[in-house]
């Protein structure tokens, strides 16, 4: 394994970006400190694709990942977010090498990555660790439900401002990196809804957007434009940290 270079080096500062890694033991996090790696993550970095074993976990810091499915005529939609709250090691926890769906950096940033083989040994050999990864996996299969029911009844105006309100918590900045068309992809829609959604969230001044990135300008005004299901998504992962803190 070569040797980390002074600028991608991790740091006990860093490890408490991410929720499950700032909940990590000493010697899980010294593991993860002499053996991973701060890596910059730019806009469509692959993190795995179908069917190829995965060799590297990421542990995001303020860069969104997203998992997507692609159909038989070339269209994508996204089926899962990753951010600070969580890993990129789904099919890893579940005991599988490899998936179906493909992985990518959709909102570019930080993230720390560690060897798929060291994530392995730790998550088997250190049973905090594990027991930190359950509870992610659970809290993830409870939003993904919650998004199929978003998906299929409330509007894209909605919906455009609920991904918006997730994301700004994932990197915790008002500032989002991001395009119309990646966000059309995200919410399983044509471009022109995602316009006309963040048009009209643009004219009642909760967002701005110009040059590839959207700001939020009126937190609360956004919130009262998502559905419910932002709030029931935020409250899963809240059940993560209180379970860290309950156990540090």
């Amino acid at each position: 394994m070569r040797a980390a270079g002074k600028s991608d080096v991790l740091t006990i500062d860093a490890l408490q970006k991410n929720i499950i890694l700032s909940g990590l033991g000493n010697s899980t996090a010294s593991a993860i400190l002499q053996h991973g790696r701060l890596v910059e993550l730019p806009l469509r970095k692959q993190i795995y694709e179908p069917e190829v074993p995965i060799e590297d976990v990421y542990f995001p810091f303020d860069s969104v990942l997203s998992v997507v499915t692609q159909m038989a005529d070339g269209n994508q939609i996204e089926v899962g977010t990753i951010g600070r709250e969580g890993t990129s090691a789904f099919p890893l926890i579940m005991g599988a090498s490899a998936t179906a769906n493909d992985c990518y950096c959709q909102v570019p940033g930080t993230a720390a990555r560690i060897p798929a083989g060291l994530f392995r040994e730790l998550s088997s050999a250190d049973n905090d660790f594990r027991q930190l990864l359950d509870r992610y996996l659970q809290a993830y299969v409870n939003m993904l439900g919650q998004m199929a029911a978003c998906n299929r009844l409330h509007t894209v105006f909605e919906r455009c401002a609920r991904w918006l309100l997730m994301t700004r918590n994932r990197v915790q900045s008002n500032r989002i990196r991001l395009t119309h068309e990646y966000l059309a992809m995200m919410l399983g829609t044509q471009r022109s809804g995602v316009t006309i959604a963040a048009g009209t969230l643009q004219k009642a001044g909760f967002i701005s957007y110009g040059h590839g990135v959207i700001t939020v300008l009126d937190l609360p005004g956004l919130e009262r434009s998502s559905c419910e299901c932002y709030d029931v998504a935020r409250a899963q992962f809240e059940g993560l940290l209180r379970h860290i803190a309950a156990h540090s």
